[in-house]
């Protein structure tokens, strides 16, 4: 995505704006998003960044819950957010006729959340039902878990949902420290794509925004070290082994970052010809589906390996798995699957850019993380100057077998 492709503005307060003008649609997706997320936590905060995710809908000085939901929902839009380690999101889909409303609602819940005391008691319950759920659910929970293998005893590895000691104790009066200690609005983005223009959205964001005062929180994050591997097993209440299996990665900012992402592809990336998927499954038939993931974080990231076997058929997989990573180190791939390699990892990237909505969250997420939005065909540049020994050195540098770290649930 070339800076003609979309423009950026900034607001005297530091918020900046994002717009990438689309055709032929009458769809407005536009979203606000923090630089905050649950690494920003004491461990007291443990799921306070979620939490207040859940809050900023339930009350503003103007609006009731009832009032916010219904305001854009009426208008057959959708309203919706989400939390990660790194970031807060509040994002909104509809007819761009209605633009203004989802931009002024965006701005209201963003900044004038009221965190009503009734409405915290309730939703406390909501949350932790949320966490029975994600307990009760293997292939989740297991991955919540592994991440707290992996980074012990720091804020990457603390399950966002929080802890159920931690998210019975909030009050009104954290949400408000939290915000007011982590609130920086040179680290706000407001995305926006449709069929408009930069000015319009330009407009709207300084009608809602410009009365918010500029502040410039910037809260050391505790970077990670001292990683070491590690083994466990637990026993639980399921029928089939449940496996993760991985160790911390490349950063964000990394120059390695796209030919590691591709590499993960080939490995066990969402397409059925991945290497784990052609071995595990449809040479073996010892799995359903087998799935190898890369997370870059502002200092570090996490590849991980996540599938589920018959208990009898546990060591047999991860065998496979370990040779399979063995294989891209000491045999180099051939031109013709080098090639096939890259056109499918540029197809994916291209029909994800079929999605607007997809594409907004994108640009904000890349415009707080990197400064910029990547173009796509500079993106397509590194993959096609991926080579096959490069392949092998990354293999070897990044996936040492010897250092991953594994859990297991075993049936009891």
């Amino acid at each position: 995505m070339s800076k003609k492709e979309y423009e950026l503005i900034e607001l005297p307060n530091g918020i900046r704006i994002i717009h990438k003008e689309v055709n032929h649609t009458k769809i407005a997706h536009v979203g606000i998003m923090l630089d905050i997320g649950s690494r920003d936590e004491s461990p007291e905060e443990q799921g306070l960044a979620h939490f207040l995710e859940h809050m900023v809908f339930k009350g503003t000085t103007k609006r009731s819950s009832y009032h916010i939901i219904n305001r854009l929902e009426s208008l057959g839009g959708e309203l919706n957010a989400y939390t990660t380690k790194e970031k807060i999101c509040f994002y909104a889909s509809l007819l761009d006729i209605h633009l203004d409303k989802a931009v002024e609602l965006l701005c209201d819940i963003t900044f004038n959340s009221t965190f009503p005391e009734k409405q915290i008691e309730k939703e406390r319950t909501v949350i932790l039902e949320e966490m029975s759920m994600y307990r009760d659910t293997p292939e989740d929970s297991i991955q919540d878990e592994f991440d707290e293998q992996l980074f012990p005893n720091h804020s990457l590895g603390r399950n966002i949902l929080g802890t159920e000691q931690t998210v019975r104790s909030f009050q009104q009066g954290d949400f408000r420290s939290f915000l007011n200690r982590n609130l920086n609005t040179e680290k706000i983005i407001l995305s926006s794509v449709g069929n408009y223009s930069a000015k319009k959205i330009q407009r709207l964001a300084t009608k809602y925004l410009k009365e918010i005062p500029h502040k410039n929180h910037t809260p050391k994050r505790n970077w990670f070290s001292g990683y070491e591997p590690s083994r466990k097993e637990l026993k639980k209440s399921i029928s089939q082994a449940h496996i993760a299996m991985g160790m911390p990665s490349l950063s964000i900012k990394d120059e390695n970052r796209i030919p590691f992402f591709f590499l993960v592809n080939l490995l066990g990336g969402p397409s059925m010809s991945s290497r784990l998927n052609l071995s595990l499954r449809e040479k073996h038939g010892l799995v359903y589906g087998v799935d190898a993931s890369y997370a870059p974080y502002l200092e570090i990231g996490q590849f991980a390996i996540y599938f589920a076997t018959d208990p009898k058929n546990l060591k047999k997989s991860q065998r496979i798995i370990l040779k399979e990573i063995e294989t891209l180190k000491h045999k180099p791939l051939g031109n013709m699957q080098l090639h096939k390699a890259k056109n499918q990892i540029k197809g994916q990237m291209a029909l994800s850019e079929e999605n607007k909505n997809a594409i907004m969250l994108m640009m904000a997420k890349s415009q707080l993380d990197l400064n910029k939005v990547p173009d796509i065909n500079s993106v397509f540049d590194k993959i096609d100057g991926i080579t096959s020994s490069g392949i092998q050195d990354l293999a070897k540098r990044y996936l040492p077998t010897e250092e991953m770290s594994a859990l297991t649930y075993l049936p009891e």
